[in-house]
């Protein structure tokens, strides 16, 4: 059996990478051969088998053509005449189309090691257009590996796709799938930017293509924003929130943080009274197109409406700071609260001379330490005592949870005064 390992696995371990996930192809082989020889089908639309030590993906060597617009608009030849040239020739980028022998001999018909060495994402060829996933997994890229560029003419390629409407047959979930892995990566903005660069944010996510412009308000975080735009804004709070280490949850809600914006007239934004609501109902939207999942979706929601509440803690008094713990409902959910905090921490910090990566030291987050205290003095009330202290003076139902709110605002002004 004639078997390569192909792809990431290559271009991981000639960037001395670690290589977790191993994909291989065979050639000159029938799937029925492959079964007799003890290997599991997986595939549903060609060949994929699993290997029966392993349990690696081993696909038969294929060759595909294009029948229909969109990802899924396509045949699939995986006949044993296929050679292993032809499977690479097929794949997106050149870095990821070479294959290494058992020997560790490497194949690279398309220069896979020439642009590693140049840092360079460039297509394989122009069957690359057929593929409108491609846009969103070049995007990817370029967020992982932050130093290297998109070829101009890769970029140019992308931008006749996104004018031929080829990215409009994208799913929510295919475009979920390749965002989330992208927020993910070591530099989020980089898939911003290169979606951006072609056309095709604007119409997978017009929400936040369309902040680009739209002027910051400084009054809704504790120091003025040093940049006055909102999408460069949001770009340094998306880098924040990876190098802060954030998970999906929280970088999805420092992604809708600020989407109201984009929907303001210009005339009303220095004085919008509505912008929590705006942030909520933007964020609603993205997430109830995309099926984003309901974890993230939550988080961002109470981010988008609070996150300027808590960036100016500080001033509010007791019975606001315990609303505020109320509509976060951080009393019983201490770990979402965490969270919410930590995106906070990144909308804050997401501001040019707070970078990590320039390596610039940074304070603590005030607020955290604030809120935190707060909700510690809001949760040594013993509500049940209350409660039940409440009905035997003959409170009932809505004025019972008033008096146990009353109990944890007195406690908390208390140890401010």
């Amino acid at each position: 059996m004639n078997i390569w390992m192909v792809g990431g696995a290559v271009r991981d371990g000639l960037l001395g990478l670690p290589v977790t996930d191993r994909d291989w192809v065979v050639t000159g082989e029938t799937p029925d051969a492959m079964l007799a020889a003890g290997y599991t089908p997986v595939g549903k639309d060609f060949p994929v088998f699993l290997h029966p030590d392993t349990k690696d993906e081993v696909a038969l060597a294929r060759t595909e053509r294009k029948t229909a617009p969109g990802y899924r608009g396509f045949s699939f030849s995986a006949d044993p005449s296929v050679t292993l040239e032809d499977d690479l020739s097929r794949r997106d980028l050149t870095i990821n189309a070479m294959a290494q022998d058992a020997q560790g001999v490497i194949t690279d018909p398309h220069g896979g090691q020439r642009d590693l060495a140049l840092k360079l994402l460039r297509h394989v060829s122009p069957a690359f257009a057929e593929d409108p996933v491609r846009i969103l997994r070049v995007a990817r890229f370029a967020a992982r590996f932050n130093d290297f560029t998109v070829a101009p003419a890769t970029t140019a390629l992308m931008r006749q796709m996104v004018e031929a409407g080829e990215v409009d047959a994208l799913v929510s979930e295919r475009v979920w799938q390749e965002l989330s892995r992208g927020l993910m990566e070591k530099q989020p903005s980089r898939m911003f930017e290169v979606l951006r660069s072609c056309g095709a944010l604007a119409k997978l996510l017009p929400e936040i293509n369309c902040l680009w412009g739209v002027p910051q308000r400084a009054d809704c975080h504790p120091n003025q924003h040093t940049s006055d735009d909102t999408g460069v804004h949001l770009m340094m709070v998306l880098d924040m929130a990876a190098s802060l280490n954030a998970p999906l949850t929280v970088r999805f809600a420092c992604l809708g943080h600020d989407l109201g914006k984009g929907s303001t007239p210009a005339d009303v934004l220095p004085r919008d009274s509505g912008r929590e609501e705006r942030n909520v109902d933007s964020v609603a939207a993205l997430s109830e197109r995309l099926r984003v999942p309901t974890d993230c979706r939550s988080l961002a929601e109470v981010v988008a409406r609070e996150h300027g509440n808590i960036q100016r803690s500080a001033s509010l008094d007791a019975a606001a700071l315990v609303h505020l713990l109320n509509r976060c409902d951080a009393l019983r959910r201490p770990q979402r609260w965490d969270e919410i905090l930590w995106a906070c921490e990144c909308v804050a910090r997401g501001r040019l001379g707070m970078r990590v990566d320039l390596g610039l030291g940074l304070g603590p987050y005030e607020q955290r330490a604030r809120l935190n205290q707060v909700r510690v003095w809001a949760s040594d009330i013993a509500a049940a005592q209350v409660a039940e202290q409440a009905a035997l003076r003959g409170l009932k139902g809505p004025a019972i949870g008033d008096a146990v709110h009353a109990a944890r605002v007195a406690a908390v002004q208390k140890k401010t005064a």
